[in-house]
């Protein structure tokens, strides 16, 4: 189902579990819901930056992707 959710509902449930218990949901699984998310919304600077942050919570195997959200939240928000 999460394949096809759009991007809201998504990060409500991210949204929601991180509330309740933030290590509920494996970081495998909340990878790939914010990598839904980005696709469906690749301009989104607040959801890249969310994104990232959650990236950066998991150890420096995921630094690199996790900076690489941040840069392109920076250059939209330089285009502006």
């Amino acid at each position: 189902m999460v394949t096809f959710a759009p991007a809201d509902e998504i990060l409500r449930v991210l949204r929601e579990i991180a509330d309740e218990d933030w290590m509920a949901m494996p970081p495998w699984a909340r990878n790939l819901a914010y990598r839904l998310v980005c696709l469906q919304r690749p301009d989104d600077v607040s959801v890249l930056r969310e994104a990232s942050a959650d990236l950066l919570s998991f150890g420096p195997d995921w630094d690199r992707h996790a900076h690489e959200l941040r840069d392109r939240a920076d250059r939209i928000e330089a285009r502006g």
